[in-house]
């Protein structure tokens, strides 16, 4: 190029070194193939930006759901246990599922029941809502409205709007006429057999009462899952504590002995998975618990935190890295979005395809 400044020419043509040869090139699906839906999931992993996230996230989860402990060497000081060539290829990753409270009121629920009910994950974490709108869901139903809804106008006539979900306020109503008489019965049994209510185990029991198979803790106490919440009066169940507390006082809820059921859930694994969909308490609760074992071996998160605040449920996987929350060799995913767009996809191409699978055999 004569003429051309020797500067500018340095600028723009800068050589590039030769790319990895486990590169993976940027293509999309092609829809002359036509509608192909296994084949647009498999597309994901090339595709770029979040697509690429979500590919990577299948990736890990399907990691999660292949280990066994017979994939590892026996080591010298393995317990006796673990010896045994059965239990190790019977002993799986532990997965733990957080989700915060407005993924229970959506319709991902039914996603999350689908996984406690085939037994897909070992232990859950969720927020006071994600406990009790499964519940209320069982007595009343939630509906589709509009983000843009005027408040005052809802308030008016008994309307509570959870983005674009609206909840009728007889439906905490009735929540209060089902809860009640089981307050009553665990206060009992607290003064007459010295029961210790520990957030889990009062979910454990409310998940029996409930006897209804549409319900993530129905399937949850007939699977024996247990369920964490370590927030537990932050919502309308907490509401109903309080009402109790002057109608028939007396209910003591112990979080420390959940505490240590939890981080032992992580401290006793062979290895651990985290899927966490939100932030908040249950993001931190599943992660610190897996600090006790020096981090977590898997982790996806999906969220829509930034990090910039400095918050915890906007932290990128690398953060957790440096607490000891996951183990530094591993090869965690943050996939940047609404978990009601992404997870059933991600559910459809790991869970549930193992589970179909496994259907033809």
């Amino acid at each position: 190029m004569e003429g051309t400044p020797d500067s500018a020419v340095q600028a723009v043509l800068v050589q590039s070194v030769p790319m990895p040869a486990d590169s993976i090139e940027v293509k999309g699906y092609d829809f002359n193939n036509g509608v192909d839906y296994k084949a647009i999931m498999a597309s994901y992993l090339q595709t770029g930006y979040q697509a690429t996230s979500i590919g990577q996230a299948i990736l890990e989860i399907n990691r999660m759901i292949d280990w066994r402990l017979s994939d590892e060497p026996v080591p010298t000081d393995e317990q006796d246990d673990f010896r045994d060539p059965v239990v190790r290829s019977n002993t799986k990753c532990k997965i733990f599922l957080g989700y915060t409270s407005n993924l229970v009121s959506s319709g991902l629920r039914e996603t999350i029941r689908y996984l406690v009910e085939h037994s897909m994950v070992s232990c859950v974490v969720a927020s006071a809502g994600g406990i009790e709108e499964d519940f209320i869901k069982c007595l009343g139903a939630t509906y589709v409205g509009a983000f843009a809804l005027e408040g005052a106008g809802l308030r008016r006539k008994g309307l509570n709007r959870i983005g674009n979900l609206l909840v009728p306020n007889e439906n905490y109503c009735k929540f209060e006429d089902w809860v009640m008489p089981i307050l009553d019965d665990m206060l009992e049994e607290q003064k007459t057999k010295g029961t210790v209510w520990t957030p889990s185990k009062m979910i454990h029991r409310l998940g029996k009462a409930i006897d209804n198979p549409a319900s993530i803790y129905h399937w949850a106490y007939k699977n024996n899952i247990p369920v964490y919440c370590p927030a537990l009066t932050d919502g309308s169940l907490g509401d109903m504590i309080y009402f109790h507390s002057y109608k028939n006082p007396g209910l003591v809820i112990d979080i420390a002995g959940d505490i240590r059921a939890v981080n032992n859930e992580a401290v006793f694994a062979k290895r651990t998975g985290m899927i966490i969909l939100g932030g908040g308490v249950v993001k931190h609760h599943i992660c610190n618990a897996n600090l006790m074992r020096n981090g977590a071996d898997y982790s996806v998160y999906i969220n829509t935190g930034q990090e910039f605040d400095g918050s915890d449920a906007g932290a990128r996987p690398d953060e957790a890295i440096s607490w000891g929350k996951i183990k530094i060799d591993a090869k965690p995913v943050k996939v940047y979005a609404d978990a009601t767009t992404v997870f059933p996809l991600i559910v459809a191409e790991t869970f549930a395809k193992r589970q179909e699978e496994s259907k033809k055999l």
